[in-house]
């Protein structure tokens, strides 16, 4: 079997969206630790919801490839998936808009139930969920994309890879 014949393989195996999402998600949150730990960027809950979710990718991947070979268990876990991906992409373009257009926005006395979360968490695991940051601040630019952007590349890439695996029929 060839190299590209391998390739296409693995592409078309069902296990792909799950070995993809995994390599992916993982860096999403371990590059999102390392960049707050040693550039000193603070988080904001925008930021951590993004890492939450990408958290649950990873979870959910795991769980893909250990039930891909059941189309019901794989279909399911895709779906999840699907609802994951979407969200991070809503959540990262929220944040991309406020980033590049509603620089004076201020946020109200009463916290959104998420905003709850994000500091209830953050008090458990401050490593991981501690959020101290604007939403509306970029604070770090990587070939000229904020954080947020790359994130709402990233999630969108993967919406449209996980719908398309949803979608095939395998």
């Amino acid at each position: 079997m060839t190299t590209m014949q391998k390739l296409k393989t693995f592409l078309l195996s069902p296990r792909f969206p799950f070995i993809t999402t995994l390599i992916i998600a993982t860096p999403m949150v371990g590059g999102g630790v390392l960049l707050q730990q040693t550039l000193h960027i603070a988080a904001c809950p925008l930021c951590i919801s993004q890492r939450m979710l990408a958290m649950l990718l990873f979870s959910l991947s795991v769980i893909g490839l250990l039930i891909s070979n059941s189309r019901a268990g794989r279909m399911t876990i895709l779906a999840l998936m699907l609802a994951t991906t979407a969200t991070g992409a809503f959540v990262a373009g929220y944040q991309t808009w406020l980033q590049r257009f509603a620089h004076d926005t201020t946020c109200s006395g009463q916290a959104a139930w998420w905003e709850l979360l994000i500091d209830w968490a953050g008090e458990k695991i401050p490593i991981l969920f501690y959020a101290s940051g604007l939403c509306s601040d970029p604070a770090f630019k990587f070939i000229g994309l904020s954080i947020a952007e790359w994130s709402l590349v990233i999630f969108s890439a993967l919406t449209v890879m996980v719908l398309r695996s949803l979608l095939r029929r395998h």
